[in-house]
């Protein structure tokens, strides 16, 4: 697994662009004797490997992408493509799910059938998301999906598990405001497109404050903001735009159906246009309870009660799976990396690397997690 993982760090590709990783999934699953199957969302690669009689099945998902980032590393497996690394840990997630394909087929001590599901475009677009609109689970149809993700604020050798939300939601929103350009001198001549936004960001800001319940969480928050090229024109238009996060789908609802009214309004009351877009990137990852308490219990049967953190709070980052837990039962867990592991990098940080050391607690759990789901004393439909 550890030459696998470098292997895959060494050569990175981003959304979409995962062909030679697909290229070297499918070939080690084939070695294995696992039916492969690609195309899905583009470069996807589903393994299927059916023991025995039972129609129970279980999907294994791993993110393959990279992201465009320039890598600090100096290690022998640093990336060699410019521009591109494996800065969250999607390359140990590949190794990992690799590893327990590769036990599973070999000791085959289940009845039913594993579905190994290397997702494409983790990375801001929505790859998951295609998956399912392209009959992921139509195609492959599973009992429930699990997903995991490795994280450096955890200890090595500990597993988060939580039902409800785990992660937030990300959307993304632009807002254009039309007005109608004059001269600096001459204001009233025209129809201020800069500060209609600037009212428009501070009604935004107040959403949460007056509008969402604060016993829940939501996040507004305005990145951008353009408009002007001189500085005696007022411009024609100005836009803003950011991103909104929560943790419940009604609170998300209640997002894009404020914004708009307040856009649309503000722009009324001055004789301006507007045009608002919102796009609901990835919803929030809701865990299942019942598949989520048989996640944990996986979980501790690897690592052990101790080390299997229940309590832990949700966080407002955002990931893709959450679009295949809207459509089927799940978990989704976090695997810790360990904070001492290349000097504590966060995600995302060009000095980032998976840490070797889990490949096998995860890979372990991954196993644990199929064989016990798919166990000979379990009946068809149990879900503990």
């Amino acid at each position: 697994m550890r030459d696998w993982r470098h292997h895959l760090h060494a050569h990175p590709e981003t959304a979409y662009e995962e062909y030679a990783t697909a290229d070297f999934i499918a070939a080690k699953l084939g070695e294995w004797g696992i039916a492969v199957s690609r195309g899905l969302a583009g470069t996807g690669v589903i393994g299927t490997l059916r023991v025995g009689e039972s129609g129970r099945a279980i999907g294994l998902r791993a993110d393959m992408d990279a992201l465009h980032l320039d890598e600090s590393n100096r290690f022998t497996h640093t990336s060699r493509t410019a521009g591109k690394m494996h800065a969250c840990g999607h390359d140990g997630h590949m190794a990992m799910l690799l590893g327990a394909a590769s036990h599973l087929a070999q000791t085959r001590n289940f009845d039913g059938t594993v579905y190994f599901i290397f997702q494409p475009a983790e990375e801001n677009e929505a790859g998951a998301r295609r998956m399912t609109e392209e009959g992921l689970f139509e195609l492959f149809p599973m009992d429930a999906v699990f997903g995991m993700h490795n994280f450096p604020m955890i200890p090595e050798g500990q597993i988060v598990v939580r039902p409800g939300p785990m992660m937030a939601s990300a959307d993304f929103f632009e807002v254009k405001v039309t007005g109608r350009g004059a001269h600096g001198a001459w204001p009233h001549t025209g129809i201020d497109a800069i500060s209609i936004a600037s009212e428009i960001v501070l009604a935004f800001n107040q959403i949460v404050a007056r509008t969402i319940d604060p016993l829940e969480s939501a996040v507004v928050s305005v990145t951008m903001f353009n408009a002007g090229h001189s500085t005696n024109v007022l411009p024609e238009t100005a836009t803003i735009a950011g991103s909104t996060r929560t943790f419940s789908l009604a609170v998300q609802d209640h997002l894009e159906q404020r914004m708009r009214q307040l856009c649309e309004g503000i722009a009324a009351a001055h004789g301006a246009t507007v045009t608002f877009e919102y796009d609901r990137r990835y919803p929030p990852t809701l865990n299942h309870p019942a598949e989520t308490e048989f996640a944990a219990a996986a979980a501790e049967r690897i690592v052990g009660p101790d080390n299997v953190l229940r309590n832990e709070r949700p966080v407002m980052g955002s990931e893709d799976f959450a679009w295949m837990l809207l459509r089927k039962a799940g978990s989704y867990v976090w695997i810790g990396n360990g904070p001492e592991h290349q000097g504590g990098c966060m995600l995302h940080n060009p000095g980032y690397d998976f840490n070797d050391r889990i490949l096998p607690i995860g890979a372990s759990y991954w196993v644990e997690l199929a064989e016990s789901w798919l166990s000979t004393e379990r009946k068809d439909g149990d879900t503990q």
